[in-house]
């Protein structure tokens, strides 16, 4: 589908000389919003019900019944849970696409500066709690054999710091990168049980990347952060319109006073994010939608708000 033609944002993250300046004002406002508007201990973006075996307590209607304590239960005449305490070290690993479509954007952000930004989010949340964040980030190429370039875990701020500046210098080329393969980066080796995040704007086909986000969820917790602009799910109404396609350079003119072709547009938009979000539900991850002309922080804030209840309510998701 073809996408608009890029607009530069008022402030964009991440480029030139000011970088590290930009950057800094990234992470200072990250860590003022965050730790003001999440109260308590948030150690990991999805916190999980742990892993190791702990104490019984007897069955409340919402436990999961898969923790049901059977020797006590049986024992006692009366249904026991199993108790689990969440591993003392999380890990996480992201996963970070920075194909050229993600170098467009017609709101406050290019997609690149939100992506950047929630690597900026996720690395906070990860080493307050003294836990590992590691990194593989996509760029683009010819034939989807743009470089892959692999961060090790390692926890500390400093490391954090190194991490996300690693991100966001990474340069963009032209043409889309397998996100498929990148997602499988995250597969070998296999590691303990942690938490695996996907930055993505998910526009390649998703029979590539299905099947890696599937065999992903197996060990992990998984969360997809698809990264979208206003302007890949509807047109506006300003005449003849220049459209690029990042990745391949095509450039066309594109009447937009046109209603049925606007129609036509915002329909295919939907029917694909559908299929990106049906998709993710079937692989059993966890999904946030970050837009460039909203206050992505904000929209992260509440996600992870709404993660911690669902999780003190007996659900995962």
């Amino acid at each position: 589908m073809a996408r608009a033609a890029a607009v530069t944002p008022p402030t964009r993250l991440a480029t030139g000389d000011r970088s590290g300046a930009v950057l800094a004002r990234l992470q200072l406002m990250v860590t003022r919003k965050l730790d003001g508007l999440l109260q308590g201990d948030y150690a990991g973006l999805l916190p999980g019900p742990g892993s190791e075996a702990g104490e019984s307590r007897e069955y409340r209607p919402g436990d999961d019944v898969r923790r049901m304590d059977w020797p006590v239960t049986a024992r006692t005449t009366m249904p026991h849970v199993r108790r689990t305490v969440a591993d003392r070290e999380l890990e996480t690993w992201l996963a970070v696409d920075m194909s050229a479509s993600l170098d467009f954007g017609t709101g406050r952000w290019l997609k690149r500066d939100v992506a950047v930004a929630a690597v900026a989010a996720l690395a906070h949340l990860t080493v307050r709690g003294g836990n590992r964040i590691g990194a593989v980030v996509g760029t683009g190429g010819a034939g989807g054999l743009g470089t892959m370039l692999r961060l090790p875990a390692r926890s500390g701020r400093k490391e954090a710091q190194g991490l996300l500046r690693a991100v966001a210098g990474a340069e963009i080329r032209p043409g889309r990168s397998d996100l498929g393969a990148l997602v499988d980066m995250l597969n070998r080796p296999p590691r303990r049980r942690g938490v695996a995040v996907v930055i993505s704007d998910f526009l390649a086909p998703p029979q590539q990347w299905g099947r890696p986000l599937r065999k992903l969820r197996v060990r992990h917790d998984v969360l997809a952060v698809e990264v979208v602009d206003p302007r890949e799910l509807e047109l506006p109404d300003v005449g003849v319109l220049p459209v690029v396609d990042p990745e391949s350079g095509e450039l066309h003119e594109v009447q937009t006073a046109d209603p049925g072709l606007r129609r036509r547009y915002a329909e295919a938009a939907a029917a694909q994010r559908g299929a990106i979000a049906a998709e993710l539900r079937a692989a059993g991850a966890a999904h946030l939608r970050l837009r460039t002309d909203r206050d992505w922080l904000l929209d992260m804030v509440r996600f992870v708000a709404a993660q911690r209840h669902a999780r003190t309510r007996g659900t995962t998701r």
